[in-house]
């Protein structure tokens, strides 16, 4: 596990934004596993900069997204089809039809999951996966728990990742309680990581997991010490509190 310590949120987005262009240009037709959220916004932004002013070609990247609400429309938007679309993908010159996010209202979801991941392996799997970090140590919306999934599933989004989503609805009451995530399996199939955390809020679980010294399945996120290529890229605030 490689750290990256940068002054601020700018510089942290920067860093990660050159990580995933290197990628690219080495790998036109690559595979990105993306995230939602605050966190990896500036690092869209860097990257909707790099297409506009440097030519960075995304007509051959294939996208996937770890996540997304059950019961809420792609066009909702607290959606993360909404999300992605107008944060990142109606800005580059990616195929659309290469974009895939988790069907929240697929009418069989359990099967959806699977055909999710088989997916993924028919594309070749994730050359480059992006990931935040909730503040209790979740990744994507594998929540701390007695135990973890494996494969693409529902799950129950805690209490406090629910509080943490309200921000972004009128009240809690509006925020799903339910999930469709990528396992940690099929996170850990990727083939190179990227973990951005940003903010005093975040320092906490980062301290944890650098520690380095055990995984649990209460902190999903140690999962990640067994993968063999992870840089985790945070800002003084996430590393000091």
């Amino acid at each position: 596990m490689k750290l990256f310590v940068e002054k601020d949120y700018e510089k942290l987005s920067k860093l990660a934004a050159n990580i995933v262009k290197e990628e690219i240009e080495k790998k036109p037709n690559i595979v990105l596993g993306l995230a939602t959220g605050s966190t990896p916004e500036g690092m869209y932004k860097e990257l909707i900069r790099m297409h506009k002013e440097e030519g960075l070609d995304f007509s051959n990247v294939t996208t996937f997204n770890l996540d997304e609400y059950v019961g809420i429309d792609e066009d909702h938007p607290n959606s993360y089809h909404y999300f992605m679309k107008e944060v990142f993908f109606d800005h580059i010159n990616i195929d659309l039809k290469n974009t895939f996010v988790p069907d929240g209202k697929a009418e069989n979801p359990e099967e959806y999951c699977k055909e999710y991941d088989k997916l993924i392996e028919e594309k070749g799997g994730v050359d480059l996966q992006v990931l935040g970090i909730g503040e209790n140590g979740h990744i994507a919306f594998n929540e701390p728990d007695e135990k973890l999934n494996l494969g693409t599933s529902i799950v129950n989004l805690t209490q406090s990742t629910i509080e943490a989503n309200s921000r972004f609805f009128d009240s809690i009451d509006e925020v799903p309680k339910t999930a469709m995530t990528m396992g940690i399996g099929s996170i850990m199939k990727a083939k190179k990581i990227i973990l951005l955390a940003n903010g005093k809020k975040k320092a906490k679980v980062i301290k944890e997991l650098l520690k380095k010294d055990k995984i649990t399945t209460q902190l999903p996120a140690s999962m990640l010490l067994l993968h063999p290529d992870v840089t985790v890229i945070v800002d003084e605030e996430a590393y000091n509190g």
